[in-house]
């Protein structure tokens, strides 16, 4: 009499994955000029292929001169910003002058450095005029490497503008019609950009805040971009 041995199937392991980290998606960007600086994100915040929220801020103001930019996660953006709100405050209060952005992108730097080994999980532009008066844009990786340049763009954009400021900013496609722009042409030059990013990038869009910081100050602008 035959035997009929029914198999069991055997039950296969699955892998479970958690990430305390999220990107949040956006895209920042800063060009500096001779006596200015311009800094600018987008508002939208996004998770997967959904869109959370479309006005929530990248920008917060560490001085009247001085402004920082971050994508990436919202909620590590949101601690990093504050932590760093605070810094600026207690330097003021301390020594009862602020801190110039040449210190300021320092301390940044400090405070990603420290958090290495669980970083916070955002690309950082930071924007400011020097001691010389002179419009200064830095930009930083999640552990605090950072350098000193004319022009930055950081989070899920990035790739898609910096071509563009390569050839209009840096004129390296065109040296010989190279000059320095003025600071209307600045504005009107990140305008087209976030436009550009916004035709391309899901993750960018909405609105985006502009920055225009100089020895005066920092004024405020907002400029409208796709709502899809």
């Amino acid at each position: 009499m035959a035997m009929h041995i029914k198999a069991i199937p055997k039950e296969v392991p699955r892998e479970h994955q958690w990430s305390p980290y999220m990107d949040n998606g956006g895209s920042v960007m800063a060009v500096a000029g001779k006596d200015f600086v311009v800094i600018a994100a987008d508002t939208r915040m996004s998770y997967g292929y959904s869109i959370g929220s479309r006005n929530v801020t990248k920008i917060c103001e560490l001085t009247d001169q001085c402004v920082l930019a971050s994508a990436g996660m919202q909620a590590e953006r949101h601690t990093l910003h504050k932590v760093l709100k605070a810094k600026a405050i207690m330097f003021e209060n301390t020594h009862r002058k602020k801190m110039t952005a040449h210190s300021i992108s320092q301390v940044l730097s400090n405070t990603l450095y420290y958090k290495r080994f669980f970083p916070y999980y955002t690309f950082n532009v930071l924007a400011g005029i020097d001691e010389k008066g002179v419009g200064a844009v830095w930009g930083y990786d999640a552990v605090g490497s950072f350098e000193r340049s004319q022009y930055v763009v950081n989070g899920s954009g990035s790739a898609l503008a910096t071509s563009i400021l390569d050839n209009q900013v840096a004129f390296k496609t065109q040296p010989q019609n190279k000059r320095d722009l003025s600071m209307e042409e600045t504005v009107n030059l990140v305008k087209d950009v976030f436009t550009c990013i916004s035709e391309r990038d899901i993750y960018t869009g909405d609105k985006i805040e502009i920055k225009i910081i100089n020895k005066d100050g920092t004024k405020s602008e907002v400029f409208q971009l796709r709502k899809d």
